[in-house]
């Protein structure tokens, strides 16, 4: 007799504790209870995580700071997601999705919410004038590889991570399924920038600052403590690019902010990293 799960007509929520997140997924949208963000003294408020996603934001801001850029100062706020921040009817107002990060930009008077990481780097870098280039071949590669990674990574996270990492029965379907897909696009990656410094070309853009995160730590053995399983070695090119912006002292603050541990809940000044980092590197 076949023990294969068999759909129902209709899916009804079942709370289970199967997956290490289970305890603050639901089915439903909006504010789980009432709680104002906290907000500090500059224009720009993040309010984040120091998951890929939220590193993205966070070494955008630091590396347009190294650039003299100085409307770029922010308060960055920590999101415990672990503890269901992200459910705070102030929180909620700003991103009704729930995921970090979310921003607020009161540089022009009545503020502006932007969230899903892809689209704050790209307010951030139009706002800057930086790291996008105008020229719009260029242009379009930046915004190309930027929309890949938001488009491919859900599979590296919430397939490939969730069902090898994450989930306490490990099943051999979901994992091959995603591990394929996750070496495709390691392949894909190794292959561009085996013909590029960096993801589009000479220069480092939004797009190195988008997918750096995600899988410059996945072959360093960063995320999902897979890179032996994933034969991450492989990849050479993508490891020399990784070693490269990892060596980039704004990478290395911005990885800072938003850390529940090592780092800094909080960032609302330069000086916050002194000590943190070695001399002349904060």
């Amino acid at each position: 007799m076949s023990t294969a799960y068999v759909p129902p007509k209709v899916w009804r929520w079942e709370p289970r504790e199967d997956n290490q997140f289970a305890g603050i997924n639901r089915p439903t949208a909006g504010a789980r209870f009432e709680r104002e963000l906290p907000v500090g003294q500059h224009p720009l408020q993040l309010y984040s995580l120091a998951t890929p996603n939220g590193q993205k934001v966070t070494i955008l801001l630091e590396e347009l700071l190294a650039l003299g850029i100085t409307g770029a100062e922010y308060d960055a706020w920590l999101i415990d997601i672990g503890e269901s921040d992200q459910f705070g009817s102030g929180f909620v107002a700003v991103n009704p999705n729930s995921k970090i990060p979310a921003l607020v930009d009161r540089s022009a008077g009545a503020a502006i919410p932007v969230f899903e990481s892809g689209a704050i780097l790209l307010y951030l870098a139009e706002k800057f004038g930086a790291f996008v280039p105008a020229e719009p071949a260029a242009r379009a590669q930046v915004l190309s590889w930027l929309f890949w990674q938001m488009g491919a990574t859900p599979y590296l996270g919430g397939g490939f991570g969730h069902f090898y990492a994450y989930a306490h029965e490990k099943q051999p379907y979901p994992i091959d399924r995603f591990t394929m897909e996750v070496k495709r696009q390691l392949d894909l990656l190794d292959k561009q920038l085996a013909r590029h410094e960096y993801i589009t070309g000479s220069d480092y853009t939004i797009a190195d600052m988008a997918i750096w995160p995600w899988y410059g730590a996945l072959v360093v053995n960063e995320a999902y403590s897979a890179a032996e399983f994933l034969d991450a070695a492989a990849y050479t090119h993508v490891l020399r690019w990784q070693k490269q912006i990892a060596a980039r002292p704004a990478v290395q603050r911005g990885r800072l902010v938003n850390r529940r541990h090592k780092g800094l809940r909080e960032r609302h000044a330069a000086s916050d990293f002194d000590g943190l980092l070695p001399e002349g590197q904060a």
